[in-house]
């Protein structure tokens, strides 16, 4: 962070702090999240972390949870006071306020200095202090290393290491993705040292299912899995009355997409799916297929390279030919890849 140093005269003093994240918050966010609020607790600052959603029950288990204030209409005042109210308003896991919804014009609006921590592509010019890269793997791993930059090692406890260690095992898809260098192992080993327990963690994140999010995963791979092999693509869709079918809570879904891309000779893999009056997009990809900039061009969208999603205003039918229509401009792209 190139303003570390005034950042840490800041917050010499006790501060009321915000901790916010993106709207459905995945592992990475909730625990980048929730382990910044405990080193900051440990710092002698109020610190009230609030989502602009609700998120996956296995995240539950995090240090922190029961702390968190997860916005809905309902809880507008309560959510504005808080914001209104702070000195300082970290921003965890996203680039731009649209990504937090309602809460967008309250961030914005604030009179507070505000920390962007992240490692989206394209970030919006919003914040006083930036801790960006793009080449991290997790926004998790950039908390833990501006812990450190702040001189804080010592705070970190099996709290705090456990938060961000789920968010950095996750990001990564368990050290098995791309972008998982050796900075990633250093950070995950120092993160054990300092008492997260992998095996726990894991079990947890990845092996806390309810019945009814097994039965919706059989349903989607063996009736909803379409495989295009003329452009190495394969794609599901969920319709909402699917999802109410299997009782889905937010969370299940999470990992779909995954399944897709696992197909022998497949290079892009899409989730397209309806809840509520949304529609859905998630995309990902193999080698330099940029899925961000498909859903930047076409789905109000973004993310990483071969990890992305997006939006649409259409129908869920409308917006599924229109996805199908525009494999042929990729045709060749898709097929180059090894």
């Amino acid at each position: 962070m190139e303003k570390a140093q005034a950042l840490k005269e800041f917050l010499s003093q006790p501060r009321k702090v915000v901790v916010t994240t993106h709207h459905k918050p995945d592992a990475d966010a909730l625990g980048s999240s929730l382990g910044l609020a405990g080193y900051l607790k440990k710092k002698g600052h109020q610190v009230q972390v609030i989502t602009p959603s609700d998120y996956p029950n296995f995240l539950s288990w995090m240090p922190g949870n029961e702390e968190v204030i997860a916005y809905d209409t309902s809880k507008n005042t309560l959510v504005a006071g808080k914001v209104r109210e702070a000195e300082i308003i970290f921003c965890l896991d996203f680039s731009a306020l649209g990504r937090i919804y309602d809460m967008a014009d309250m961030v914005r609006q604030s009179s507070a200095k505000k920390v962007m921590v992240d490692h989206h592509l394209e970030p919006e010019d919003f914040a006083d202090f930036v801790q960006w890269d793009t080449s991290a793997a997790s926004t998790a791993q950039l908390v833990y290393q501006l812990i450190l930059e702040l001189g804080d090692r010592a705070v970190i406890d099996v709290n705090i290491a456990s938060c961000l260690y789920a968010g950095l095992m996750t990001d990564t898809g368990g050290f098995r993705h791309n972008n998982t260098r050796h900075d990633e192992f250093l950070i995950a080993s120092d993160l054990v040292s300092l008492g997260a327990n992998p095996s726990r963690i894991s079990k947890l994140v990845y092996e806390t299912n309810t019945l009814e999010r097994l039965r919706l995963t059989g349903f989607v791979l063996s009736e909803k899995l379409v495989v295009l092999e003329e452009y190495k693509t394969a794609y599901i869709t969920l319709t909402d009355q699917e999802l109410k079918r299997f009782s889905s809570q937010t969370g299940d879904t999470e990992g779909l997409v995954n399944y897709g891309l696992s197909i022998q000779g497949i290079k892009m893999a899409a989730f397209i799916y309806k809840r509520k009056d949304d529609v859905k997009l998630s995309f990902r990809s193999l080698g330099n297929f940029s899925v961000s900039a498909l859903a930047r061009d076409h789905f109000e969208g973004g993310g990483h390279k071969n990890a992305a999603g997006g939006q649409s205003k259409l129908s869920l039918e409308d917006t599924i030919q229109k996805f199908l229509k525009l494999l042929p401009t990729y045709k060749e792209q898709l097929n180059s890849i090894d």
